[in-house]
């Protein structure tokens, strides 16, 4: 996880620096700028946006479909991949073609992912191959630490799109990896431990990952915020 400077906030007019050091980053980066560059004009970045969304109210809809067959489960690397196309080349179709709307781009943007993860996780909620409360605690951590990661964009001008090592990417590969393992094995025995539902396991592992995340970023963004701004008279 990167170190954040302590320098003094200056976000204007919805303009913030981006800081996406995730695993797959720059082959990612590359690999999108060579698709924008080709893409036809007359796709642009809303209509990439709504694909991405469709896309993954897609993903929700094969969570949901379990019950009535396990095979549905194969939907959703399809749709995650329909997604990431979508959801990360709209940005970079912006950037390719001088088209930035940074306010516009950025509010948009972030409501979708917000609707994106609830019917992702609603529909996994449904899904019988993992506890309800797991589901609706993956969607409760994803929220704070996107509400978090929002306020720091805000407040210190840095938006940061992945933590750790782990981005949006490596999570949907993680997330289909999960989804066609779970087709044949949905319970698992780690360490012989015991049987337990695969998605049960992962599911609290990235609640509590993502929890952890929130918690180390409030408090680092904190004392950034703290001593770009001490109090007056020069205590701190």
């Amino acid at each position: 996880m990167n170190t954040l400077a302590f320098a003094a906030p200056t976000p204007t007019h919805g303009q913030h620096r981006r800081e996406h050091t995730s695993l797959l980053a720059d082959a990612e980066k590359r690999l999108l700028v060579w698709i924008a560059e080709r893409l036809p004009r007359a796709i642009n970045s809303d209509h990439l946006t709504a694909l991405g969304a469709l896309a993954m109210a897609g993903a929700g809809a094969s969570f949901a479909a379990v019950p009535l067959s396990r095979w549905a489960l194969a939907g959703v690397p399809v749709f995650l991949t329909i997604n990431w196309f979508g959801d990360s080349l709209d940005g970079t179709v912006a950037r390719v073609r001088h088209q930035q709307r940074p306010r516009y781009g950025f509010y948009l943007d972030h409501v979708v992912d917000i609707v994106n993860a609830t019917m992702l996780f609603g529909g996994l909620a449904f899904s019988g191959i993992v506890h309800p409360a797991i589901a609706c605690g993956l969607l409760v951590a994803y929220l704070l630490l996107s509400a978090e990661s929002f306020l720091a964009t805000h407040a210190l001008g840095v938006f940061r799109i992945s933590f750790s090592g782990f981005g949006p990417t490596e999570l949907r590969i993680v997330l289909a990896a999960g989804a066609l393992t779970a087709i044949s094995r949905p319970v698992v025995n780690p360490f012989g431990l015991g049987d337990i539902r695969l998605f049960d396991l992962g599911g609290a592992i990235g609640a509590i990952g993502m929890a952890a995340v929130f918690f180390i970023s409030a408090v680092r963004n904190t004392r950034a915020l703290y001593r770009a701004e001490p109090l007056p008279g020069g205590r701190s």
